[in-house]
């Protein structure tokens, strides 16, 4: 009998249930889309209330220093499998799920009847996430990655047309490339320190001798290409537009998402590894992400400027944001940590609003618009389903515009929602680190705030040219007839970017106790590490 407490195995669930739930879909007849598509928003619903439970117990002291570790197989670290939550993997997760479940629902009048195993593969996509941010072992990191992006290759490709064949190849082979960079990286590091999990090597740096530590550094810059091809830098991130533009608007919001798994990885591998703990490698590849980070927002911005299309401006949106993130975490470190979290959850939310929004305004255009697409389209292999029928919803056009003008204000960062929050915040605490230092603030400090608020110029400029397009320049319309099951994911996307600007405060507080658990690399190390494998007693014992 185990004494592991049943709390504990929270922790696995968000892997698990996926998994069991995808499992379950792939032999259901595909005509039964109601049985389908209630499984996987029963799995969906039950991965938001755990990632919750998650969130509350690693803030809420019940796992010492915040920390949960649970063994697989009962092998402790860092000779088995470890899964790890923290306050930052149990955020994740709730960006995960809330995500999933606006998608889930987006998706049920068309996008999931489309081609087939539509729900498997997004089960099997959660399932990599998930373990994505749960894994403490770089190896099983490379593993859940894999299961993510096989699962995403299907779906981006689904309800197939040419363009999208096309744009899909592209994306298959590119992440194979940064799959094989991954475990060379990967190959390199063991070579060099002997051990995968990130917590045991966050201890065994600082002691390697001048050749491991040569070793371990080109090994890291391996593995750096392949996060950062995921998490789109320039000029890794070319393939990013092409995908956005080309996938449905349910499998765009996810790629969204699946964009800022890159810049976690970043970020938490390097905060453990090449901490203030690890001696002469300190700070290894910080300068590298400042300068990359802004040339990808400079990149982003003139894709903006450039763009006609709303899928397009969205790829560069997310470019954009990743580039933001990786310049301001690579130039004052610990220091905007809290303030880059934050602007992570608002720009993701409101970039995978925008991408369902995309698809909704385009019902807006007139029939000459239509009748030009349809003519594009002509040779093309086209599977894209009818537009839903659906209601006369009061209000359609006003729900549409204002929807459409609260994502451009979160993506571009302008006031007063919560892009603007994120971004002042990023501004002061750059220039507070910058002040502390004798010699004043730097002229990279004031070059990164100045690229940040041209790319934030730019971006508003580009929405609001496609907006004037699509709600006053097209002339009069007839409101287009949406589902409920189509505005209500976009109207609670957005509503929780207004929550994020409300309820700033307390969550400042919680990044900050967040970040403060980050920078503790030595408590990390000793919880997971430290963590007791589970003695198994006897039912006589048990009796005692």
């Amino acid at each position: 009998m185990s004494s592991l407490p049943w709390l504990q195995h929270l922790i696995i669930v968000p892997v698990l249930l996926p998994l069991v739930a995808g499992a379950l879909l792939i032999p259901i007849n595909q005509k039964r889309h109601a049985l389908k598509f209630g499984v996987g928003l029963a799995s969906g619903v039950l991965l938001w209330v755990v990632a919750v439970a998650l969130l509350l117990m690693a803030d809420g002291g019940h796992w010492p220093g915040g920390i949960g570790v649970y063994l697989a197989s009962n092998w402790v670290a860092p000779f088995g499998i470890a899964l790890m939550v923290d306050r930052l993997a149990a955020l994740m997760l709730v960006l995960t799920a809330t995500i999933a479940l606006a998608v889930l629902l987006f998706s049920a009048q068309r996008w999931d009847r489309v081609g087939v195993s539509f729900h498997s593969l997004f089960q099997f996509l959660l399932m990599g996430l998930n373990g994505a941010f749960l894994t403490n072992d770089l190896f099983n990191l490379f593993v859940f990655f894999e299961v993510m992006l096989a699962a995403s290759y299907g779906l981006v490709l689904h309800g197939y047309n040419l363009r999208r064949i096309q744009a899909g190849m592209q994306y298959i082979a590119v992440n194979l490339v940064a799959s094989l960079l991954f475990l060379i990286g990967v190959s390199l590091i063991y070579a060099a320190t002997g051990t995968l999990n990130i917590a045991d090597l966050s201890t065994r740096v600082a002691g390697l001798g001048a050749q491991d530590a040569w070793l371990l550094q080109v090994g890291a810059a391996v593995l750096a290409l392949a996060f950062l091809t995921k998490g789109a830098m320039w000029p890794l991130g070319f393939w990013l537009p092409t995908t956005y533009a080309s996938a449905s608007a349910p499998v765009g919001a996810m790629l969204v998402l699946m964009t800022k798994v890159g810049v976690y990885a970043v970020l938490r591998v390097w905060l453990a590894v090449f901490g203030d703990q690890a001696g002469d490698l300190g700070g290894f590849g910080f300068a590298a992400l400042t300068v990359g980070g802004m040339a990808t927002l400079v990149f982003g911005a003139i894709g903006m400027l450039a763009s006609q299309d709303g899928g397009r401006m969205a790829g560069y949106g997310a470019i954009i944001s990743s580039g933001t993130l990786l310049a301001v975490i690579g130039h004052s470190g610990s220091a905007v940590l809290a303030s880059g979290l934050y602007y992570l959850l608002g720009s993701t939310l409101a970039m995978a609003a925008f991408m369902l929004l995309i698809e909704l305004t385009e019902r807006i255009r007139p029939p000459g618009a239509a009748l030009i697409a349809i003519t594009m389209e002509a040779f093309a292999i086209e599977d894209k389903p009818e537009d839903p029928v659906g209601v006369g919803m009061p209000g359609t056009l006003a729900f549409l515009g204002l929807s459409f003008a609260a994502c451009a204000l979160v993506i571009a960062g302008m006031p007063p929602l919560s892009g603007f929050v994120a971004k002042f915040s990023l501004f002061h605490a750059m220039l507070a680190a910058s002040s502390a230092d004798a010699g004043g603030v730097p002229g990279t400090t004031w070059l990164l705030i100045a690229l940040m608020v041209v790319g934030g110029l730019a971006a508003i400029i580009a929405l609001m040219r496609l907006g004037v397009r699509t709600f006053w320049a097209s002339g009069v319309v007839t409101p287009p007839r949406l589902q409920v099951s189509e505005a209500a994911p976009v109207a609670a996307l957005v509503i929780a970017c207004v929550l994020l600007t409300v309820q700033a405060e307390p969550l400042f507080d919680y990044l900050g106790r967040t970040v403060e658990g980050l920078l503790h690399g030595g408590g990390y190390a000793e919880r997971v590490l430290g963590e007791p494998a589970v003695q198994r007693v006897s039912g006589a014992e048990a009796v005692r």
